[in-house]
């Protein structure tokens, strides 16, 4: 490539951003991955240790079983192959939280191999696209540096409660192409990995943290030119992710449009998102894997899955959210996005809405959007209001879907329904007693009748205007009617009042 080409003349549209990512998931286990110290978080620091993870001499690791299973669990369910024969291998670095000066991990042959998730890009026009998996491998975490941050000259302080707790690190081809679709993949993996109850992926605590490899491909007259790799460490949330990925792309650009020079074979680096001034800064050059010297744990043996333990796990996935979300479309009749909400909510919250659906009436697409309404609005606006989850929700799926019953054949209207469910929320009651203390009653054909005759002798003007084509004039007499007899059902009413008017 010629260096003297004009830069000036190249944009950001001729820049392709090339993003991968790598997820690191704390399997939820009681135990480390190979001593029994707890993985319970926010203990008194150092106060779970022991000689194992702590790398004293003399010391044996002993694998656990259940963070292996797990971890087949979270293959199967991002559709990897899993391995039947998986090693462990030491990788060699030098941190002050790492005390054994090596971590236990998996370097040529993973528990996971090559898999794939799709994702779709919120609010997006763009197909969904499948972010290919190319491995998941099962290792220890290192411990904690506590930093003195208040620029006193402080020391810094190690808490090695986190070291040897098991992590599941999945690592996805350099398939993403945006920010935008980097936090998509994430938290559709996010919601894959709860589904399965592998993890529960608290960012807040550091059970999921996430880096991303990102460069640019630039084209300049038909020939790509590829920035050096940039490995962005520091990511807390999955916003943050989106804007470092953001920052990060367009800072290389800039920086190859002034340098004047060819890349050529510069050097991948790790940089640090500093969430404050919303920016990456240089932390190190990027290691390759030969810096980490990996060889085989000569304290570990090899591990097999056989079929019937791989049988076992399988039988645990259960239906995932790609599978419900196509269920809730074409059996409940639920748009993609309504599908997609109601499954966002987690397995319990879909539960919820099936045992809903299914008792509330026999015509499930009739009734699948009415339960989907109600469930994403007044449920989700309890939830959210007392901070709760659906397992602690008053109102049970039989009581809901009793409620939509009574809706459906003409009892009740909706805003009075919701006067009924808050009632429900409050007082723990079912729909007959919540009906009783509101004091509502189904009004007969002939009262409605009657009120109906009573509103157009007492509203000649506002008649004539119905007559007249002015349908919108109903609306005052309903209103009327309503403060005569708050039990009035609107939709019969209405019906009513046009069958008399049309006939006088």
């Amino acid at each position: 490539m010629n260096t003297t080409i004009d830069r000036d003349a190249v944009t950001f549209e001729n820049a392709e951003v090339i993003i991968g990512l790598e997820v690191h998931v704390q399997l939820r286990t009681g135990s480390k991955l190979f001593c029994p110290c707890s993985t319970t978080f926010g203990s008194e620091p150092n106060t779970q240790t022991c000689p194992v993870c702590t790398g004293m001499p003399g010391t044996l690791p002993v694998l656990n079983e259940q963070a292996l299973k797990l971890s087949i669990k979270a293959g199967l369910a991002i559709g990897c192959e899993i391995a039947r024969y998986t090693k462990w291998d030491r990788k060699n670095y030098f941190y002050p939280d790492l005390p054994k000066g090596y971590q236990i991990s998996q370097f040529d042959q993973p528990i996971c191999g090559e898999g794939g998730i799709e994702c779709t890009i919120p609010k997006s026009d763009l197909p969904p696209q499948t972010i290919r998996i190319e491995r998941a491998h099962l290792e220890e975490d290192a411990g904690k540096s506590i930093h003195d941050e208040s620029g006193k000259g402080g020391q810094s302080k190690i808490d090695l409660n986190r070291t040897g707790t098991p992590l599941l690190e999945i690592v996805t081809r350099p398939d993403i192409r945006s920010a935008e679709q980097a936090r998509a993949f994430l938290n559709e993996l996010k919601l894959i990995l709860q589904y399965v109850d592998v993890s529960d992926c608290n960012m807040q605590e550091g059970s999921l943290r996430c880096d991303a490899n990102v460069n640019l491909h630039i084209d300049v007259d038909g020939e790509k030119i590829a920035t050096p790799i940039v490995e962005i460490k520091n990511l807390n949330s999955f916003r943050a992710a989106e804007r470092a990925i953001e920052f990060e792309s367009k800072r290389q650009f800039k920086k190859w449009k002034s340098s004047g020079e060819a890349i050529g074979d510069a050097p991948k680096q790790t940089r640090g998102w500093d969430d404050g001034a919303q920016k990456t800064v240089v932390q190190r050059e990027k290691e390759e894997s030969a810096d980490y010297r990996y060889f085989p744990d000569p304290d570990l043996i090899a591990f097999v899955v056989s079929d019937e333990l791989l049988d076992e796990v399988r039988q645990t996935v259960g239906s995932l959210p790609p599978q419900l979300r196509e269920l809730l479309t074409t059996e409940y009749g639920l748009g993609s996005y309504d599908a997609g909400l109601i499954v966002s909510q987690g397995r319990e919250v879909v539960d919820y809405f099936l045992a809903v659906a299914n008792k509330a009436g026999s015509d499930k697409l009739a009734l699948g959007k009415k339960a989907a309404n109600w469930i994403s609005q007044e449920v989700m606006r309890y939830l959210n209001e007392n901070q709760t989850t659906i397992g602690n929700y008053p109102v049970t799926a039989d009581q809901l879907a009793e409620l939509l019953a009574r809706i459906e054949s003409g009892d009740i209207d909706q805003s009075r329904a919701k006067e009924v469910l808050a009632k429900m929320e409050t007082e723990n009651c079912d729909v007959d007693t919540a009906f009783q203390a509101l004091g509502i009653v189904k009004v007969d054909a002939g009262e409605l009748d009657s009120l109906c005759q009573q509103l157009i002798a007492d509203n000649p003007k506002t008649v004539q205007e119905v007559k007249d084509g002015k349908m919108k004039a109903v609306g005052s007499l309903i209103g009327q009617a309503r403060k005569i007899n708050s039990n009035v059902n609107p939709g019969e009413l209405r019906n009513k009042l046009l069958e008399i008017i049309a006939a006088s």
